[in-house]
């Protein structure tokens, strides 16, 4: 015992008291994560990675340790869609015959292409209610704001379809794979114009981005860096009459380039990798994670620490997203309610949760854009800023009237909805493009609140039970009792806690 009661020269206290601290903060910490879940976590852990708890999966996690929970949500990730948009968003318009059209046919052709851009929304937020993995869809949508690419720029809707796909495959996969696949995504290119990038001209806008927001962050790098950068992807383009990536060698750039004080004959594909080579980088992507799934502010020891692991397991994600979702601050009171729901995340969790039917998922589409949240178009290079800004007072009392007028579906199927030309008309015309003639209307008519199938799920739950299935937290209003299930479930909708996750 003696023997071990020396100093440590490191910490200048005794080896031993070190030693016992250690291992029962690995005792503690292994307890917490190997004791069943309980039902307040696991309906934590779901509702955060997706966009509601199902009460049936609610109870099998709730059996589970934190560890295994988060295994078995990462088992069920998927590298690809459950549904496939339109035939159409597979074809691809040569430059060459664009060209050749006559002025009419190509203002034919750019109305088609805002339509299935508007059906392009629409077949993505009907993927998100159908998906047996919304993690898959909530990590996409991460990306989507990470990577950002917008159909009013890119315009021909299977760039922005591809994308989309690329993201989801690589959504829980490598992240050094999928950033060196986004330097090479044909939408990217387009949104940051690269493809005018050459030798002697160079554009400056996707090595500017690439650094700022895909890797190190604001700040960490010079102008020089920059410039020097862009010349790397000199001749990173697409070939117009196939719509894919295109290395054009005549207008790259061979000489030689210094990048964050690396100098040689640096490719695009060298940039990126030093670009991952930088401690920054990683730390960009766990702060980003944090805000997204565990609370606005990130720990900085965590931070690091989880940034660390993430690249010494080269960038694969699942270790980073492991580490936030088994850890103790994902789970701390003081986290809990901390996060406001994205516009998306509450449309589609409310029509899972109450288990609505519908069949074309257009109107929704153009509520979430009215909340601040439009789909395939976020506002700018920094994507959606998302946390509290979601919420102001305009679209709070947006999102009450969306919500109370669902529950009123409960109905003859439709005639609630449109009964006083309230939300859905008024979200319609505030679109920033117009539905064509009807649809919103008769997609209206097509929702339905199937509250037997619902019910039937809570076996009877009591308003305080509903209340905690509901709810994050404590709703801010008293719930009242009440006989009127519809009415009971109105009143927890519009509790201010309702907006939160």
């Amino acid at each position: 015992m003696q023997a071990l009661l020396v100093v440590d020269r490191k910490s200048g206290g005794p080896l031993l008291l070190n030693l016992l601290i250690a291992c029962l903060w690995v005792i503690w910490g292994g307890a917490a994560n190997a004791a069943p879940m309980g039902a307040a976590e696991a309906r934590h852990l779901l509702v955060r990675t997706g966009f509601f708890a199902p009460p049936a999966e609610v109870e099998a996690y709730a059996a589970l340790d934190r560890t295994a929970a988060v295994e078995r949500l990462l088992a069920q990730v998927r590298a690809e869609p459950v549904t496939r948009p339109a035939e159409v968003l597979d074809r691809w318009t040569p430059r060459s015959q664009f060209r050749a059209w006559p002025e009419e046919e190509r203002r034919a052709w750019l109305r088609r292409t805002i339509q299935q851009g508007q059906d392009l929304r629409g077949w993505w937020f009907g993927e998100m209610l159908v998906t047996p993995s919304p993690f898959t869809e909530r990590m996409t949508l991460f990306w989507h704001s990470h990577f950002v690419s917008s159909l009013q720029k890119v315009r021909p809707t299977r760039l922005m379809y591809r994308q989309n796909l690329l993201l989801r495959k690589h959504a829980l996969g490598n992240f050094r794979e999928l950033l060196h696949a986004i330097a090479r995504d044909p939408a990217m290119i387009v949104y940051l114009d690269n493809a005018s990038n050459r030798k002697g001209q160079p554009n400056e806008n996707f090595a500017r981005e690439l650094m700022e927001l895909f890797t190190l962050g604001e700040g960490r790098f010079s102008e020089q860096d920059v410039k020097e950068a862009a010349r790397a992807f000199t001749g990173w383009g697409i070939d117009g009459e196939t719509g894919e990536f295109l290395f054009r060698a005549g207008v790259h750039d061979e000489g030689p380039k210094t990048v964050l004080g690396r100098g040689g004959i640096l490719d695009g594909r060298e940039v990126i990798d030093l670009l991952l080579d930088q401690p920054q980088t990683a730390e960009t992507i766990v702060r980003k994670l944090w805000r997204e799934f565990v609370s606005p502010t990130p720990d900085a020891r965590e931070v690091a620490r989880i940034a660390a692991d993430l690249r010494g397991a080269d960038y694969d994600i699942r270790i980073a997203v492991r580490a936030l979702l088994t850890s103790n601050a994902f789970y701390a009171e003081a986290n809990r309610a901390s996060l406001v729901k994205s516009p998306v995340e509450l449309l589609v969790g409310t029509l899972r949760q109450f288990k609505f039917e519908v069949g074309d998922p257009f109107p929704f589409v153009v509520m979430s854009r009215q909340l601040g949240q439009d789909l395939m178009a976020p506002p700018n290079v920094k994507g959606w800023v998302g946390g509290e800004a979601w919420i102001n007072a305009g679209t709070l009392l947006t999102r009450k009237r969306i919500l109370e007028r669902l529950f009123r579906s409960v109905e003859p199927r439709g005639a609630s909805m449109m009964s006083d030309g309230g939300a859905p008309r008024m979200v319609a015309e505030a679109a920033n493009a117009a539905p064509p003639p009807g649809r919103f209307q008769q997609a209206m008519q097509e929702v339905w609140f199937n509250e037997a199938a619902w019910a039937a799920e809570l076996r009877g739950a009591d308003a305080s039970s509903l209340a905690r299935v509901l709810l994050p937290a404590t709703p801010v209003h008293a719930v009242a009792g009440s006989p009127d299930r519809i009415a009971l479930v109105r009143q927890l909708t519009l509790d201010p806690v309702y907006q939160l996750k």
